[in-house]
């Protein structure tokens, strides 16, 4: 029986950029500050981390830094997901030699590949390696969303962890549930949607708010794996405008634009990704001075 890479909150952790490159020593705090707020995993060059933005060396230093620096205390998973399945396989065969515990591979985008291409795609990669792989299934960036006949025949591969399901389709995770084996994990892919989904027997949240609130996601999580849903209801709600505002503009936007804002100097974000316009910039301070966020945490 396959066991989860993990359970509970992992980060979707954001990438630090001088002007050049990747900024190493901010990653590097950040990282520390993660695992001392309780946060389950690291998740790095994922959407949230600009994955699409950086050059493989780029990619392959940061996630070697953050294997080296995390030094087996917590899993790293790192993004290699590709629109070509030889590129995703060799990305994620180098991230396996960087030591990473596991992979995320996101649905090849602009394709728009049948399930059967997705299948085959997502087998070609975890033939070809041996680590585990989470799918990331997030229609809104990609155009195809995985089917849960599909999920089915991929839990079948020794591989294939899991899923990061961001499509927001409760029916689908539902059949997805039914249809696949009990160690065929499911995490949520939305910050929101978290307690929502261990209650249909996720295993947690791949996040992008634990960013700026780590402990609050971990907390979050360990109430849905007590099963004390009552009180994991209650502090979703509470968590609610937090993951509005994280998401007023194009992820990871709000969030690099909030750690910049609590001083944590993260530099500027990639184009084509820019800043946000004022509108959304007040949404950003707003919920930060809500959660009593002024200064560096």
């Amino acid at each position: 029986m396959k066991k989860p890479l993990f359970t509970g909150s992992g980060v979707a952790i954001v990438t630090p950029f001088t002007k050049e490159t990747v900024d190493l020593p901010t990653l590097g705090r950040l990282l520390d500050f993660q695992m001392k707020n309780g946060t389950d995993a690291i998740i790095v060059c994922g959407t949230t981390g600009e994955a699409s933005t950086m050059s493989y060396r780029e990619r392959m230093r940061t996630i070697e830094f953050c294997v080296d620096h995390v030094d087996g205390r917590l899993p790293v998973i790192a993004g290699t997901g590709s629109n070509s399945t030889e590129n995703a396989l060799a990305l994620s065969r180098d991230a396996e030699r960087a030591g990473a515990d596991g992979l995320l591979v996101v649905t090849p985008y602009y394709n728009k590949a049948s399930q059967s291409g997705l299948i085959r795609h997502f087998q070609v990669i975890a033939d070809g390696v041996d680590v585990p792989l989470i799918l990331y299934d997030v229609p809104s960036r990609t155009g195809v969303t995985i089917a849960p006949e599909a999920y089915a025949e991929l839990a079948k591969h020794p591989n294939i962890n899991g899923v990061k399901e961001a499509g927001s389709n409760f029916s689908n995770i539902q059949k997805t549930r039914n249809l696949c084996p009990e160690d065929f994990t499911i995490w949520s892919g939305n910050d929101d949607e978290t307690a929502a989904i261990c209650m249909l027997g996720g295993k947690g949240v791949i996040s992008v708010v634990a960013n700026v609130l780590p402990a609050q996601m971990h907390r979050l999580t360990e109430l849905c794996l007590r099963n004390d849903f009552a009180a994991a209801g209650k502090l979703q709600l509470e968590l609610k405008d937090f993951c509005d505002a994280m998401f007023c503009d194009v992820n990871p936007i709000p969030v690099k634009t909030a750690l910049n804002l609590l001083g944590w100097d993260v530099g500027p974000l990639r184009l084509p990704l820019c800043d946000p316009k004022e509108a959304g910039l007040e949404k950003i301070k707003a919920a930060l001075e809500r959660y009593g966020l002024t200064a560096r945490t």
